[in-house]
């Protein structure tokens, strides 16, 4: 389906921005904490062009740090779309820490790794509250894998407990965040098709992301739904199971193409 010739030329560029910047990104990290914050948003923004993803952002994303965004997964790919939007770290999983590069690149990115183990639970909060009292932005993906991109599965609300911090006397605000791949070359992408943008289950990384960059120019809907602090619920599973129906019908509603009657759009 994608072309060879045009895999081959987006995954070496993306190569080689990635070898001119991680040195950067060491140093900003050591030396600069603004310039190790902004330098990543350039280099995903840059990335999602590179690998011919167009973003249409809907509604307002909340600029006030910290921030505990929420949102559906689908992809690797939805790290460089999120992360051209935002200033913010990823909550991952621990095995991202051995992976090829990307674990690499996650750990620059001042990742929060997440292990299963019921025993690490209490500190992995705690770092969690940490960062988010530093004023730092988090991206959780609560579903605790990604899908076929046609639903959205239900939210894990064990992480969701950090929303009951409180930094610098402020609740904390948790914005839900839809996600979806609706377009290819300007085509609307139909039930059958979208899995092919998503990897789940047992699909291997690298003949995926190979097959994705030889696509044509991808059409990526990002919903910024209005942000809610813990408070407004009567506990942290309501919380989950409320941003996972906000989320969910973002999601549906990309899908249908009923955005734009709904949001207004801005294109990245």
């Amino acid at each position: 389906m994608g072309s060879p010739l045009r895999a081959f030329v987006r995954i070496t560029a993306y190569l080689a921005l990635t070898a001119v910047l991680l040195p950067v990104q060491v140093f900003a990290l050591r030396f600069s904490k603004p310039l190790s914050v902004r330098l990543p948003v350039f280099y995903h923004r840059t990335c999602t062009r590179l690998l011919g993803f167009q973003v249409r952002v809907h509604g307002k994303m909340h600029t006030e740090p910290p921030v505990l965004f929420a949102c559906n997964h689908t992809s690797y790919s939805d790290i460089a779309i999120l992360g051209s939007l935002l200033p913010a770290s990823f909550v991952a999983k621990a095995e991202v820490q051995s992976w090829p590069l990307f674990g690499t690149l996650a750990k620059l990115q001042r990742t929060v790794f997440v292990d299963r183990r019921a025993t690490k639970a209490t500190k992995q909060r705690d770092e969690m509250i940490r960062r988010l009292e530093a004023g730092d932005n988090l991206i959780l993906f609560p579903e605790g894998t990604s899908s076929d991109g046609n639903a959205v599965l239900p939210f894990k609300s064990a992480l969701f407990s950090v929303a009951q911090v409180e930094p610098h006397g402020r609740p904390l605000m948790v914005q839900p965040v839809s996600l979806a791949y609706t377009r290819l070359d300007g085509m609307p992408v139909g039930r059958a098709l979208r899995p092919y943008f998503a990897w789940y289950g047992d699909m291997t990384l690298a003949p995926h992301f190979w097959e994705v960059a030889g696509l044509g120019h991808t059409t990526v809907d990002i919903v910024f739904h209005s942000p809610v602090t813990i408070a407004a619920f009567e506990s942290r599973k309501a919380l989950a199971d409320s941003c996972q129906a906000v989320v969910a019908r973002g999601v549906s509603a990309a899908n249908a193409g009923r955005l734009d009657a709904l949001l207004p759009v801005s294109t990245s």
